[in-house]
């Protein structure tokens, strides 16, 4: 099964080490590559602006996302970079890379696609500890081009294979997408009849798309009017993390990671019946399971979360790479005597209607209140999430089960709790990213055995 985790959890097995970087021709053409007048996503754009705000913190600040997996054989190398260079062509995001002006501006520069190229670089015999060191020093951060690369690790009779790319260029449905179609494209370049990969649909129109849609909104817009409604009512400000998190005021707080089995799949298959008796599906299941949770804790009456939710909605940009995401709502109230079956439909309504919202960014609401006495919420800012990912369907998610598969993130700056519920064919689990404090980890375990435990008394 997909293993989880931060980077320093990956535990491959020693050998000899190559991998893939830009070229110092290819660097340099980048490095002269024009502007292009599509801006960022409203989210790539606070996460570049974040990460240039704390260029002063002695760690990666930023987010890496490592993908892994271990396949028999040895590797034909030439294969694997013209494979390499081919998925990099296959995604317009691969070829762009962004700066701050002095006008405060965050600019886009397009690279052209003749001056992408990588090439393989051997790097001898290495320890597991190495390779995590070599991934993570050797992959530069969101304000270079080449903020991803790529490796193999070939052992007696097998090859661990892995793909490092900056945050700004991946969400968890592209690391999937990224997993399959380098495969896909390897196996072409040995030999084998794959079949054709669909085209994908390009980012960068999506980023056009997006500005557009947000440009045209205004506080009396209904979804910005909705947002803020939400803000009002709590406090204006977004929510936050229930329990105390033990943050310090100024402190960068690291990261710290737990995975949790929730199911094995025919409990899983029980508890979404569960839900659909009731009118809601797995996912409404979730958020009832959350708000119960804060009642349980904190005797609270009222939930507020965010969700991650992709913004995919085409067939070509469902095989695109890129950061297709953005986050919406889930409020409602919890009933005094409120039980599973009662919260369901409420956590149901909740969630559809937080999905009205998918195209009405939060940054872009924020920066049309930014004159609004009654919303606090300053640049800068953090929130927890709850995320649900089925990947059943995921094109290749049978390779999911294959040993040696991962997918890690680097210990960046975490100042609220970031919670993945993730279905695979077998198993359900449950990842959770959280500030490295002594009173956090006692809190998240306070809260994910309190969640768990709501869960699994719903399906016996």
């Amino acid at each position: 099964m997909v293993s989880f985790g931060l980077i320093e959890e990956w535990q491959p097995a020693p050998g000899r080490l190559v991998s893939w970087h830009a070229t110092p021709a290819a660097v340099a053409g980048a490095d002269r590559a024009p502007r292009h007048p599509v801006p960022p996503s409203h989210q790539q754009e606070e996460y570049l602006r974040l990460a240039h705000r704390n260029v002063e913190a002695t760690f990666r600040f930023s987010g890496l996302c490592v993908v892994t997996a271990a396949v028999p054989g040895l590797l034909d190398r030439g294969a694997m970079t013209r494979a390499i260079n081919a998925f990099l062509l296959r995604h317009d995001t691969f070829r762009t890379w962004f700066a701050i002006g002095s006008d405060g501006v965050v600019h886009r520069h397009l690279v052209a696609p003749e001056v992408v190229e990588f090439a393989e670089r051997e790097r001898g015999l290495v320890t597991g500890a190495q390779i995590r060191a070599h991934v993570q020093e050797s992959t530069p951060g969101p304000f270079r081009w080449n903020c991803f690369t790529f490796g193999a690790i070939e052992h007696e009779d097998s090859t661990t294979l892995y793909l490092a790319v900056d945050h700004l260029h991946t969400d968890g449905v592209a690391q999937y997408i990224s997993c399959f179609e380098l495969a896909h494209l390897y196996l072409r370049e040995v030999g084998e009849d794959t079949g054709q990969l669909s085209a994908p649909a390009s980012f960068l129109d999506y980023c056009a798309r997006e500005r557009t849609a947000s440009a045209a909104l205004t506080r009396t817009s209904p979804g910005v009017r909705r947002w803020l409604e939400l803000l009002r009512g709590n406090g204006g400000e977004l929510p936050c993390f229930p329990l105390d998190l033990g943050k310090r005021p100024g402190a960068y707080p690291r990261s710290a990671h737990r995975t949790f089995p929730l199911f094995d799949e025919a409990a899983a298959l029980r508890f979404e019946k569960v839900c659909r008796d009731h009118g809601a599906e797995f996912t409404g299941g979730i958020f009832a399971a959350a708000a119960l949770t804060e009642r349980e804790l904190l005797d609270s009456d009222y939930y507020f979360t965010l969700s991650p939710i992709s913004t995919r909605s085409t067939v070509a940009e469902l095989v695109s790479v890129g950061w297709y995401v953005t986050l919406v709502p889930v409020a409602f109230p919890i009933g005094a005597t409120a039980t599973f079956a009662r919260t369901l439909t409420a956590a149901q309504r909740a969630y559809d209607t937080g999905l009205t919202l998918t195209h009405v960014s939060p940054h872009r609401v924020l920066q049309l209140a930014a004159d609004d006495p009654d919303i606090t919420v300053r640049p800068g800012w953090s929130a927890p999430m709850l995320s649900y990912v089925d990947a059943r369907d995921f094109t290749g998610n049978h390779y999911f089960d294959t040993p040696g598969t991962g997918i890690y993130a680097n210990r960046a700056a975490t100042e609220q709790v970031l919670l993945w519920i993730n279905r695979l064919p077998t198993a359900t689990t449950l990842s959770v990213i959280y500030p490295d404090t002594p009173t956090a980890h006692h809190s998240v375990t306070r809260y994910v055995t309190t969640l768990r435990s709501i869960m699994r008394t719903t399906s016996p």
